[in-house]
């Protein structure tokens, strides 16, 4: 039997440390959780969590790429930008909701809907 609220600070630090920054400096915390945690719920969620972090980092590196492209034209900047606020706030949405998920319910791991998951 696992410590119920150990596992919901774990799993909620994986989810959470995304908030640290979107570097790679952030997934390092799901990282060492992944190794250090004999936990299997508490791994699952640092996986899940790995697995957000690299599609955050694809979104964002697809918009960056987009920006850097067409950034010289106004139209295409028009439209990027709001879509850069949106992936923000859907970003923070998910994290907030995936921490809220695994305070609730700490038996089972969370998983983000509609990601790729390389883990």
């Amino acid at each position: 039997m696992y410590d119920s609220d150990k596992r919901k600070l774990l799993s909620a630090l994986c989810h959470g440390a995304i908030f640290f920054s979107t570097t790679i400096v952030s997934v390092g915390v799901p990282i060492a959780l992944l190794l250090v945690s004999d936990d299997s719920v508490v791994k699952e969620n640092a996986k899940e969590s790995i697995n957000f972090h690299f599609n955050v980092w694809l979104y964002g590196a697809i918009l960056g790429t987009l920006f850097f492209l067409t950034g010289w034209l106004v139209l295409p900047l028009v439209v990027l930008l709001p879509l850069a606020g949106l992936g923000y706030l859907v970003h923070w949405g998910l994290t907030i909701w995936a921490i809220a998920q695994v305070l609730t319910y700490s038996d089972t791991p969370c998983r983000y809907p509609l990601i790729f998951r390389v883990f």
